[in-house]
């Protein structure tokens, strides 16, 4: 976090450094920006689910995200993905098989259990929002080298796949 020194002048911050109160003052940044982009992220995944379907739930939308980069799954393997209860999942998936977005098959390996899969229709209407929301992502970051794009994606994916242990 930027501050002024004892001039009146910017300054950076020590790394490690802490105010008066013992805050970090990175980690301080850190959750201030992270509050702006999940605010900003959730008012963005509701546009882009009614981009997908006038009806679908800002929630399921991840969904959508999950069945187009993993294919096939079971209810209970996108419940454990996403840390939500099974009733959770399956309210979700209902919703999303009455929107003619996902549909179900028997699992091949278990008949018991089935498997989700998006639609034609489903894999459609989701690929043409993603790939808008991907210009939009390369409208804004035009001025950003490509190092880094690569370089926030990494530390993002780092930071994702450490919320998940």
């Amino acid at each position: 976090m930027r501050g002024t020194d004892v001039r009146g002048n910017d300054s950076e911050p020590e790394p490690g450094a802490t105010d008066g109160r013992g805050v970090d003052q990175e980690f301080l940044a850190l959750e201030r920006e992270l509050a702006v982009f999940l605010r900003r992220a959730r008012a963005t995944s509701g546009d882009m689910a009614r981009e997908v379907h006038p009806e679908l739930e800002p929630a399921a939308y991840g969904l959508l995200v999950r069945l187009e980069a993993a294919g096939r799954q079971r209810a209970t393997e996108l419940a454990a993905y996403f840390g939500v209860g099974k009733a959770t999942m399956s309210r979700q998936l209902h919703s999303l098989e009455d929107l003619g977005l996902v549909a179900r098959e028997p699992d091949p390996a278990d008949g018991r259990a089935s498997l989700v899969h998006l639609t034609d229709d489903g894999l459609a209407r989701f690929r043409s929002v993603r790939d808008a929301r991907r210009g939009r992502y390369v409208r804004k970051l035009a001025d950003w080298d490509r190092a880094e794009v690569a370089e926030l994606a990494r530390l993002l994916h780092q930071l994702n796949a450490r919320a998940e242990s």
